[in-house]
């Protein structure tokens, strides 16, 4: 049933299985959650949400975060409201089952003070450009006229993953492919970064249990930044030209980060 996925990559599972760390397994057992955590305040939620939007150039410190959310001490709104967003959408993944539908609710949650009310959990209908900080084209997306079609494929493979059983070397290769994948497809008007890392975690979560949401995936992705954007643009330019053969480094990047030290 592998074999019926009509957008998420296999080209390269077999390499990806030969180059992870061989105590992944091992590794992601002694995940366990910080003792700083309760059941109304999660510590590595806090990190995802914190972590996750700084590498979209949101200005907020951690430790600030968790004075803010576990103590109840008050920062100016600006400074926390788009983490709380995300870590409201991270603390609805943890309870929901993953699909298309929950998938758009959770955009909702976490772009509420990013795009606008008609926008939010809604696929884009404009053309979508990524530009670098000097206003350079760096990546053109999927039109509006493929994203639908592209995402029902999307949709599709997810549910048939979740369906099958898989070794944690495959979680890990198909959580990091959707990340990709739903990244280069660009399917929202803003908020696609934060989203593509969310369900690369819902997407562990639900294959190998609550451990994934303890892996620091995101503060790898921050702490790497520059690698993570390089990896992420080595398959090219435009969304019909996507060479996934060149994806192997980016997907490597997340079972390194159940390594990361706090």
């Amino acid at each position: 049933m592998i074999n019926e996925l009509q957008i998420l990559s296999l080209a390269l599972l077999e390499d990806f299985k030969q180059n992870v760390p061989s105590n992944l397994a091992e590794t992601y057992a002694k995940l366990k959650d910080a003792e700083i955590s309760t059941d109304t305040f999660s510590f590595y939620t806090s990190v995802s949400s914190v972590f996750s939007s700084k590498i979209e150039g949101e200005d907020i410190e951690l430790d600030s975060y968790i004075k803010h959310k576990k103590f109840g001490i008050e920062f100016l709104p600006d400074y926390t409201k788009k983490i709380d967003d995300l870590y409201n959408a991270y603390t609805f993944a943890k309870y929901n089952p993953l699909n298309k539908e929950t998938i758009s609710e959770a955009h909702k949650l976490l772009s509420k003070h990013i795009v606008a009310n008609h926008n939010q959990g809604k696929v884009r209908t404009q053309n979508m450009y990524v530009t670098t900080s000097d206003g350079k084209i760096e990546y053109v997306a999927a039109t509006p006229f493929e994203v639908p079609k592209e995402m029902a494929k999307f949709y599709d493979d997810i549910e048939l993953l979740l369906k099958l059983d898989l070794t944690i070397e495959e979680t890990f290769y198909f959580a990091a492919m959707i990340h990709l994948v739903f990244v280069k497809i660009h399917p929202w008007n803003d908020g696609n970064g934060r989203s593509a890392r969310l369900l690369e975690k819902w997407f562990l979560s639900q294959k190998l249990g609550d451990k994934a949401w303890f892996i620091q995936s995101e503060k790898t992705y921050y702490l790497n930044h520059q690698t993570y954007y390089n990896n992420i643009r080595l398959l090219g330019l435009e969304y019909t030209e996507l060479d996934y053969l060149k994806s192997l480094p980016f997907l490597l990047m997340l079972p390194s980060s159940l390594f990361i030290t706090n």
